[in-house]
């Protein structure tokens, strides 16, 4: 049987700039230092007992035409001066045994704390609730992350983000954040 559970995974960010939409993408997949490859859209999983590994250890794993899978997020704007964001965030369980959970989010407007620390709250808020941790949606980040830690569950939270700024000239600009999966 083919055992498909990620072993390792690593984040990346990236963003581009140019008048076609598609090849701002394909630019910001550049910077990423994932663009030679396939990537495949999953859900949003952080495997049992998975690795995470630095950026730089996991492009050196990678190799041109490699089917990658990935819970990425991108946004997209021609809009000159209009702020983006894309980011993953991480929750991980104290035990390793369990799976934790990535989020994906992008906004217009948030700084890259604001839309990290929404990232990171959804999938603090979805490992919580799989771990039947009580929480309340109406509370600030600040005062459920004390009730996480409280509970004693929730190992850390963590996030990738990239923002930018529209292209004065009204190029589009893509900005996109990613966590790959390593089998």
């Amino acid at each position: 049987m083919l055992d498909l559970v990620a072993k390792k995974l690593f984040l990346t960010k990236g963003k581009g700039i140019h008048e076609d939409k598609l090849t701002s993408f394909e630019y910001a997949l550049r910077d990423a230092g994932i663009a030679g490859t396939n990537l495949v859209s999953i859900s949003s999983i952080f495997p049992p007992g998975a690795k995470l590994i630095s950026r730089n250890e996991g492009l050196k794993l990678i190799k041109p035409g490699q089917i990658l899978f990935t819970i990425y997020t991108k946004n997209q704007n021609c809009e000159p001066h209009r702020l983006s964001a894309s980011s993953v965030g991480i929750a991980r369980p104290k035990n390793d045994k369990h799976y934790g959970y990535l989020s994906e989010y992008q906004s217009f407007g948030k700084t890259e704390k604001e839309a990290g620390d929404y990232a990171e709250d959804i999938a603090a808020q979805m490992l919580a609730s799989s771990l039947g941790i009580p929480f309340d949606i109406d509370k600030s980040w600040d005062e459920k992350r004390q009730q996480w830690n409280i509970s004693g569950e929730i190992y850390k939270t963590s996030n990738i983000t990239q923002t930018a700024i529209g292209d004065k000239k009204g190029r589009w600009t893509t900005v996109f954040a990613s966590a790959v999966l390593l089998l």
